[in-house]
């Protein structure tokens, strides 16, 4: 306990960077365990659509939501979900609403936006396309 306390007493930028990288873990952990917005994997995804009647959006590029796509999913314009520009959605209000992006970070964002404009079951792909993709699950082309 003595080398702890002379550790920090001799290295004080150290340990504050040590314990701020500690609370942000910490904080970034509560932050996921209570957030609305769930992570939910390919498997889970096609059970919400079938079971649930739930909507997949995806937020990729025009051009690579053309070229594949997971079934029945409807392209989301990103530049308007990041300004809360939800209009035409609000049929889907109570429904299971998932997002897709390429990795899941963008979809997060909006996600959040989703859940603060009244989306009641909103959820990401974890992993985004990349996941679905990646489990060999069927996907979709054309426009």
């Amino acid at each position: 306990m003595e080398q702890y306390i002379e550790f920090l007493g001799r290295n004080p930028i150290l340990s504050i960077i040590w314990l701020v990288l500690a609370a942000m873990l910490v904080s970034s952990w509560l932050k996921g365990m209570f957030s609305k917005i769930r992570q939910i994997n390919p498997q889970q995804l096609t059970i919400l659509v079938n079971r649930q009647d739930g909507q997949v959006f995806d937020m990729r590029a025009q051009k690579e939501f053309n070229n594949s796509r997971i079934a029945g999913s409807e392209h989301m314009n990103v530049e308007k979900a990041k300004q809360n520009d939800f209009a035409g959605l609000e049929k889907f209000k109570t429904k299971p609403i998932i997002l897709v992006c390429n990795t899941g970070m963008t979809a997060s964002g909006i996600a959040s936006n989703m859940y603060k404009a009244g989306f009641e079951q909103v959820y990401v792909l974890s992993g985004g396309f990349g996941a679905w993709q990646t489990a060999g699950l069927p996907t979709a082309s054309g426009k």
